[in-house]
């Protein structure tokens, strides 16, 4: 509902205090301002504009009500249609924030929260997963794009399991959804089912695919052969990006029980440039502690589920500008969200 407020507020091309704000023509001034809007790019198209609604008369509220309504179907579509000169990744999520004057934790305390939940061993550890995610398609001569998912996988006794990928934005309920899915960056309906998959019976003892420890060493080996080849297999620490990657790969085959969480936290809290930077909401609307930690250009965000560390998400973003594919500082390139 935020980015429509946005809209509205840009879109206005009728102050309310404006003499022809009712079912009348658009003066001049109010023309040019939404002709700018609508087919103007660059810094032009931030014209400040209010969003006012006429308060007074039904049928002045429904023909403005409308009249807004197609200036944001127009401005979508062309934001999400438009052609090679759009600037901005197109449906990009903004990036979270963290709460005003909300107070870091840092990761040694979450080591103890951590191992205070997993006391009574539960939630135990599940095969599967259930996991929402953006990704940002970048391509030479297009303009980025955010691509958002859900993909739920689940095991059977029998060693099968399924796996159901579909279009979806938890932001946007029923709106449409931008997919690739065999093609170039397409609309289609909200909960969209981009695959459904039964694989015959599987076993693997290897990382990420075997199942995972519960102590933080036998943990630490895990996610080590899980990012390093068994060829060039070091035994250095692993390194904050290698232990962020090794945990996107475990959690999209596993969900975590409450001791498996606590041995996370623990290797989490001996990562080097590893920060508690506050509060935040994730984008199902769960309350998290952030953790992040800047390499290479990209600010990488780990939520923490505040009472028992388990991992809610990780948001990777821009922290510079790249020309070449259109992306600026602040462009969300990827999020994942792990539920239970």
């Amino acid at each position: 509902m935020a980015d429509e407020l946005e809209l509205l507020r840009r879109a206005d091309p009728v102050p309310a205090d404006s003499p022809g704000y009712r079912d009348r023509e658009l003066d001049e001034r109010a023309e040019q301002r939404l002709r700018r809007l609508l087919h103007e790019d660059g810094p032009r198209r931030r014209v400040r504009l209010r969003a006012v609604l006429p308060r007074r008369g039904p049928r002045a509220r429904l023909v403005w009500g409308l009249a807004a309504t197609l200036v944001v179907l127009v401005i979508a579509l062309d934001t999400v249609l438009g052609g090679p000169s759009t600037p901005r990744a197109v449906a990009a999520p903004r990036p979270l924030a963290v709460h005003v004057r909300s107070t870091p934790v840092p990761l040694k305390d979450m080591v103890a929260l951590a191992d205070a939940a997993a006391a009574g061993g539960s939630p135990r550890l599940r095969q599967g997963t259930h996991v929402q995610s953006w990704s940002l398609s970048l391509g030479d001569d297009k303009p980025p794009a955010t691509l958002p998912e859900e993909r739920v996988v689940r095991w059977r006794a029998d060693a099968t399991h399924t796996e159901l990928v579909v279009a979806t934005d938890p932001r946007r309920p029923g709106r449409p959804v931008l997919t690739d899915d065999g093609d170039d960056p397409h609309l289609v309906a909200d909960g969209h089912v981009i695959s459904r998959t039964t694989y015959p019976p599987m076993w693997n003892d290897a990382p990420p695919e075997g199942t995972p420890p519960h102590t933080a060493a036998a943990l630490r080996a895990y996610l080590t052969e899980t990012v390093r080849p068994e060829v060039d297999r070091s035994t250095a620490p692993l390194s904050t990006p290698e232990l962020f990657d090794a945990v996107g790969q475990l959690l999209d085959h596993w969900t975590l029980g409450a001791r498996e969480s606590a041995a996370l936290v623990r290797l989490f809290a001996e990562a080097r440039g590893l920060r508690p930077a506050g509060e935040v909401t994730d984008r199902l609307g769960r309350f998290g502690r952030a953790y992040v930690y800047d390499t290479g250009g990209i600010r990488h965000m780990l939520i923490l589920e505040p009472r028992t560390g388990a991992v809610l998400g990780i948001e990777d973003t821009c922290t510079e500008d790249d020309p070449a594919y259109g992306v600026k500082a602040g462009d969300v390139m990827a999020y994942r969200a792990w539920m239970r």
